[in-house]
C-alpha cells in the first residue's frame, strides 16, 4: 500500500500576481484564479506524496466542476497568499476549497472550490478513493 503523508490540513502558496493575468479591465482575469486553482491543488497533492497514490492506483483527478466568488480584485505585482484544504473525501469524489488573500492589506480578494473526481486512466471512468487517503487527509 503506498501512503499518504499526514500533513497540516490547510496548503499555503504565495505569488506575485504577473501582468500576464491581467484583463482589459486592469485586473487579475478570472480565468487566472481557475489556473491557480489547479496549481495549488496539484502543489499541495504532491506535498501529500499523493502521485505516488495517483501512479500506483493507476489513477488521476479531474476537475467535475469550480465554482468561484469574486470579492475584490487583484492587480499586477500584488502578492497573492492562496490557502487550499480538502474539504471532503467521498467514494470517487472530493472538494478541495481555496481563498485567495492580498497580503498587503490582508483582503479576501475571492474564494471557490473544485469537485474532483479520482479516474482510472485506462478506463477513464471513477475508481474508489483509498479509505486511507480520507483518513490522513481529515484526521
Amino acid at each position: 500500500m503506498t501512503e499518504l503523508n499526514k500533513r497540516e490540513t490547510v496548503y499555503l502558496h504565495e505569488l506575485t500576481v504577473p501582468a500576464k493575468a491581467i484583463d482589459g479591465n486592469g485586473h487579475v482575469n478570472n480565468v487566472a484564479y481557475v489556473q491557480w486553482m489547479q496549481d495549488v491543488a496539484i502543489l499541495h497533492w504532491e506535498s501529500l506524496g499523493g502521485m505516488d497514490i495517483d501512479h500506483a492506483e493507476n489513477c488521476t483527478w479531474v476537475a467535475r466542476s469550480h465554482h468561484i466568488e469574486y470579492l475584490r480584485p487583484a492587480y499586477e505585482d500584488e502578492v497573492i497568499q492562496i490557502r487550499t484544504w480538502i474539504d471532503n473525501v467521498r467514494r470517487v469524489r472530493s472538494v478541495r476549497k481555496y481563498e485567495f488573500k492580498r497580503l498587503s492589506d490582508d483582503q479576501l480578494l475571492a474564494r471557490g472550490e473544485t469537485d474532483w473526481v479520482f479516474i482510472d486512466v485506462d478506463s477513464g471512468r471513477p475508481k474508489p478513493i483509498p479509505g486511507f487517503v480520507g483518513e490522513n487527509i481529515l484526521g
